[in-house]
């Protein structure tokens, strides 16, 4: 069992910056895959990013490409997303994920992650 809870939410101005910080407890095992899902009201869960144990596959959501960076530290079991440039469309409760790596596909993927994170929110101002 794997609880994640992530951090680094909150308000910031159009053209800010946030980093994410998502921290793992629990049960670890090898081949872990960590992404970032979003989800603004009234509108379905997106993905943003994902990345494999090792870093060595990585994805990201055309809307974030070149603003927004996810990283990992295995060591601390936790993985990161650095927002750059926010804007007004980037507001939304940003869920941190977890579970088996099945591929690079499935990065973007909802289905293929086992365990979320309660969220944290991002709102940004115009």
């Amino acid at each position: 069992q794997v609880q994640l809870v992530e951090s680094g939410g909150g308000l910031v101005q159009a053209g800010g910056s946030l980093r994410l910080s998502c921290a793992a407890s629990g049960r670890t095992f090898s081949n872990y895959a960590m992404g970032w899902f979003r989800q603004a009201p009234g509108k379905e869960r997106e993905f943003v990013a994902g990345i494999s144990w090792t870093g060595g596959s990585i994805a990201d959501a055309n809307s974030v490409k070149g603003r927004f960076t996810i990283s990992r530290d295995n060591a601390k079991n936790t993985v990161y997303l650095q927002m750059n440039s926010l804007k007004p469309a980037d507001t939304a409760v940003y869920y941190c994920a977890a579970g088996p790596y099945r591929g690079s596909s499935a990065l973007r993927q909802a289905g293929a992650y086992d365990y979320w994170g309660q969220g944290t929110q991002v709102t940004v101002s115009s």
